[in-house]
């Protein structure tokens, strides 16, 4: 399972026009990317790595300031793009295997008391931040 972790002061997706999540920071977006050997047990690895990432002002977390969390499924972090020019996606699992592992992420993060707003599984998004720092960050569990 890998995450790009972006530190915002402000995040949304939408929808068709709609906005599906946002949140206003501190806080992470977090897009989530699953390849197919990733298990339920990697999902609860990543939601207890990113409650507690210590990438907010003061070398704080979300954990300790209970800082909201946008994520967002997003299959082409697992694209490879060496050869040629046209990226392959075959280590990106299908959606019905991602899927219940990206909402695994989302219940394990409630579960540990953050708040997360989401956005749409396979919907085409639109994603707006403003990044704080800037810091981005890739996590692999």
């Amino acid at each position: 399972m890998r995450a790009v972790v972006q530190r915002v002061s402000e995040a949304s997706v939408s929808v068709g026009g709609h906005v599906a999540g946002a949140i206003e920071g501190p806080g992470l977006l977090v897009l989530v990317g699953v390849t197919h050997d990733d298990t339920p047990a990697h999902a609860r690895r990543l939601a207890a790595k990113l409650w507690g990432l210590r990438v907010l002002e003061d070398e704080r977390s979300c954990s300790d300031l209970n800082a909201p969390l946008l994520v967002i499924s997003q299959f082409t972090l697992y694209g490879d793009a060496r050869k040629g020019r046209r990226p392959t996606w075959i280590a990106a699992a299908p959606g019905p295997v991602a899927e219940p592992l990206v909402e695994a992420v989302v219940t394990e993060l409630r579960a540990l008391g953050a708040t997360v707003e989401t956005g749409v599984f396979g919907a085409d998004m639109k994603v707006a931040l403003v990044n704080d720092g800037p810091i981005t960050l890739i996590v692999e569990v």
